[in-house]
């Protein structure tokens, strides 16, 4: 008997973001990469994200080990925005004091 090799597709979508999730889940591939790259093995990945199916954390290692310098850019830029609306955020809302305005807020309105 012939064993008939398929190729198969990576499991990964991009939202209108242009964030890579897998799957139909909402894991997105840096939290794969990360959890994997901090030593976490496909099946602690797939316990902590349950929606994860197993063959796709594998197949999501699979495509980084061989596309890694492209993954790595697309994650880095992917940090790179983060800490961009991080710092949007920062100077259009101050952070210092907010659990205090918040607690003063929501004490106005028990009054």
């Amino acid at each position: 008997m012939t064993l008939a090799i398929e190729k198969e597709l990576v499991p990964f979508t991009v939202d209108s973001e242009g964030v890579v999730r897998i799957g139909k889940t909402r894991v997105t591939l840096d939290t794969i990469v990360t959890a994997f790259l901090e030593g976490a093995t496909a099946e602690e990945i797939t316990q902590q994200y349950p929606t994860l199916d197993l063959a796709d954390v594998y197949s999501a290692i699979g495509y980084y080990l061989r596309q890694r310098p492209e993954i790595d850019d697309y994650l880095q830029e992917e940090r790179r925005q983060a800490e961009t609306v991080r710092k949007q955020n920062e100077s259009r809302f101050d952070p210092h004091g907010i659990r205090d305005r918040l607690l003063a807020r929501s004490a106005a309105k028990v009054k």
